[in-house]
């Protein structure tokens, strides 16, 4: 198998700042590098901005700029948000350089001359704000983005298209017989159902605007955004002038593509097909990840709840806020992140676990040893178990992040890592310590702690590099961590007897969450409209119910039809909640708050059994999503 490894992030819209999300997505395909780099691999890590389409042109000119200027300075806001995150990317492209635009033209070429571009005219919907257009059959609600939910506009010009329809059973075939090509599992069967609902030709060309990259088998229309955005990944590796280079990562690599569930479908249906179009091998896994929310609430400029990387790593350091986004959620799913989340996990596992293993060690080894490892005898159960649970935490590992599980190969490192605490409360270092008969077993029990902390530090190395650096520092290793390989530390009795050992400081200090006071003042001349007595309020039987079932109610555009199970029974109630939720599938699994001793009404032709309790913010209805420790049927006083 070939060791040459590709990952790549997006690139990233010049539109606005980098956030959490961008964040989100290049650490882990920093960590998936590095890693792949300990296993002894040839990597590549590729991010860059994409910097064309209408939606740029239309900023910079608002914004007071030329289209270039304007991509020109967002770029760099990129570049150094990636310098302060530790990132060690091998390249940054940006989709106004020459070697892209040379790389677009190839494909495009390529595709034309395989006959599956031709021209037409086009008359649809169309998002600007995702920059794709939108059949009829994939709008949402009345007039709705299938993945944004913002309004469609009208688009009616002559374009070129892309026979993307010819690729669809070939497509198909390869989802089926390559399972992991779209990971998490969940996002494979949604890119399935809506291949098969059946793929139309896709619009290539705009021309009722400038900024972007000429079609060569006719100048007087630019490349659709996609077309031209999507083509990076190849252009990077030498596409349009560097074939050894192409081979290398291309053809003979592995190619990991991270991405936004949003944008899932771009990746990985219309970019499988330019693929197969042009002749080019596809890549090996397309993974998406979810969004993360403040408070449970999306993210938003005008809530002002937006998390600015820069931010968090000035107030907890860099190290510690990779470690978190990694570590609290599996890559695949929504993750919400707060402050307390935050300082619970880094405590727990950086400070208490980690830090204390190395700093007790160190400190023994000062005390009993004046730092220098010893030459030691005698043998027990103990040692046998944490040598056989490092060979099975490799295994582990090394599985978990093939298949682009962070938090669940972080949960493997750390079990070993607990293990490792738990050796010293067994053997018990300060007992031997007491007597001369004890000190040969004390060398070894030390010895395979030191041992154990320079394999953790090699396997933590990814995630927090600037810290796996200044342990091994403190345990006396010379040289570049992240020149590192995994095969050089399997083996136990590593370091020598002679080596000597740095000096222990605190390298994760406890996080301590910041205070912040808050003045209430009461109202005491308040005045309570339309009071109601507390007998009045013990009239309505209100409780938690499972949603089990949801959809919209058929010809209306604001009814949703749920099936909820209340504990005694499963009931159907309708709200008018549908321009808040757009795919109501969505709900499915959630648990909200019920009304449930009204009477049936019928609604539309349909029986509602209750009423699902909502808020109204901003003329925006909606449920209240009650825990999932919270059991069904449970009473709302």
């Amino acid at each position: 198998m070939s060791k040459n490894f590709y990952v790549t992030t997006p690139i990233y819209y010049v539109n606005g700042d980098p956030h959490v999300g961008s964040a989100y997505t290049t650490i882990a395909a920093d960590v998936l590098a590095r890693y792949k780099k300990t296993m002894g691999y040839d990597v590549f890590f590729l991010t860059g901005s994409d910097e064309h389409g209408q939606k740029v042109e239309e900023k910079a000119i608002e914004m007071g700029y030329t289209p270039q200027e304007w991509t020109d300075k967002m770029s760099v806001r990129f570049k150094e948000m990636w310098e302060r995150l530790n990132i060690d990317n091998n390249d940054f492209i940006r989709t106004t350089e020459d070697r892209h635009k040379k790389a677009v033209q190839k494909i495009i070429q390529k595709v034309y001359d395989n006959g599956d571009i031709y021209k037409g005219s086009y008359e649809g919907k169309y998002c600007v704000s995702c920059e794709t257009f939108v059949p009829e059959n994939q709008i949402v609600g009345e007039n709705g983005c299938p993945d944004c939910g913002k309004e469609l506009g009208v688009v009616k010009e002559e374009s070129y298209f892309f026979k993307m329809s010819k690729y669809q059973d070939m497509l198909l075939k390869h989802i089926d017989e390559n399972p992991e090509f779209i990971l998490p599992k969940s996002r494979r069967n949604e890119v399935i159902s809506f291949i098969k609902q059946g793929l139309m030709d896709l619009s290539i060309s705009r021309n009722t605007f400038d900024w972007g990259i000429p079609l060569k088998i006719d100048e007087d229309h630019i490349t659709y955004v996609w077309f031209d955005a999507l083509t990076n990944y190849l252009t990077a590796v030498g596409y349009e002038n560097n074939e050894e280079m192409f081979s290398k990562f291309w053809k003979d690599g592995e190619i990991v593509h991270l991405l936004g569930k949003d944008i899932l479908r771009f990746h990985a249906i219309i970019w499988p097909c330019m693929l197969l179009a042009a002749g080019e091998k596809l890549p090996e896994k397309i993974v998406a990840h979810g969004w993360w929310t403040v408070a449970g609430e999306k993210m938003s400029k005008s809530k002002g709840n937006v998390v600015d990387p820069i931010a968090e790593i000035e107030k907890y350091g860099v190290d510690a806020f990779r470690y978190f986004l990694l570590s609290e959620v599996h890559f695949g799913s929504d993750g919400d992140y707060n402050t307390t989340a935050m300082i619970n996990r880094v405590n727990a596992n950086l400070s208490n676990d980690l830090g204390n293993l190395l700093n007790r060690t160190l400190g023994m080894y000062s005390k009993y040893f004046g730092s220098v490892i010893e030459a030691g005898e005698g043998r027990e159960v103990y040692d046998d178990e944490i040598k056989e649970l490092w060979e099975e935490t490799l295994v582990e590992v090394d599985k978990y992040m093939s298949n682009v599980e962070f938090s669940k190969a972080l949960e493997a490192i750390f079990k070993f890592v607990s293990r490792m605490n738990k050796y010293i409360d067994e053997t018990m270092p300060w007992a031997l310590a007491k007597t001369d008969e004890g000190k040969p077993r004390l060398a070894v029990v030390l010895k395979n702690l030191v041992e154990a902390l320079n394999k953790i530090a090699v396997l933590v190395y990814p995630y927090i590099p600037e810290s796996a650096s200044k342990m091994w520092e403190q345990l006396g290793i010379h040289g570049d961590i992240k020149s590192a390989k995994i095969e050089d530390i399997k083996a136990w009795d590593i370091l020598k007897n002679g080596h000597k050992l740095g000096e222990a400081t605190p390298i994760f200090p406890r996080l301590e969450k910041p205070v912040e006071e808050v003045k209430v003042e009461i109202d005491e001349n308040l005045v309570i409209e339309n009071p109601i007595d507390i007998t009045d309020f013990e009239k309505v039987e209100m409780a938690v119910v499972e949603i089990l079932e949801a959809e919209l109610v058929e010809g209306s555009k604001r009814l949703i039809k749920f099936k909820v199970e209340t504990g005694s029974g499963i009931r159907q109630i309708v709200s008018g909640i549908a321009k808040t939720y757009k795919k109501p599938e969505e709900l499915v699994g959630k648990k909200v708050m019920a009304v449930l001793n009204l009477n049936s009404v019928e609604l539309q032709g349909e029986i509602s059994q209750g009423m699902l309790l909502t808020t109204v913010e901003k003329k925006r209805t909606k449920l209240i999503f009650i825990d999932d420790a919270v059991k069904v049927a449970s009473k709302i006083k």
